[in-house]
């Protein structure tokens, strides 16, 4: 029988180059997936929305730019989930404010 190694201890050294301290802008974010990535697009509004009616009746419209895009194995979501969970929760609480349950509502 084969023993089990012990732990083992995990660091990373994170290098943020100059270009990317800023950040890009984000108003909104698509999730998609293909057979082997789980897919995250950053989505900047490019003008103010319109709304557009027809027959149908109207339709808000906004156009939208992608501005960053993040692939990632699905095996790693679950810890990206586990981290958002944990900063947003710890926003509320440090800001005493909840994100807005629709996503229409761009103020708190």
């Amino acid at each position: 029988m084969s023993e089990i190694p012990p732990a083992v201890n995990r660091a990373h050294k994170i290098e943020l180059p100059p270009e990317h301290v800023v950040g890009v802008p984000a108003d909104f974010a698509s999730v998609w997936h293909t057979a082997e990535s789980l897919v995250i697009d950053f989505l900047s509004a490019r003008g103010p929305a319109r709304v557009d009616r027809d027959e149908d009746g109207s339709t808000v419209v906004q156009d939208l730019v992608v501005s960053a895009r993040i692939r990632m194995p699905p095996t790693h979501v679950i810890e990206l989930m586990k981290a958002l969970e944990h900063q947003l929760s710890t926003w509320e609480t440090e800001t005493g404010r909840r994100p807005p349950l629709d996503p229409l509502i761009s103020e708190f």
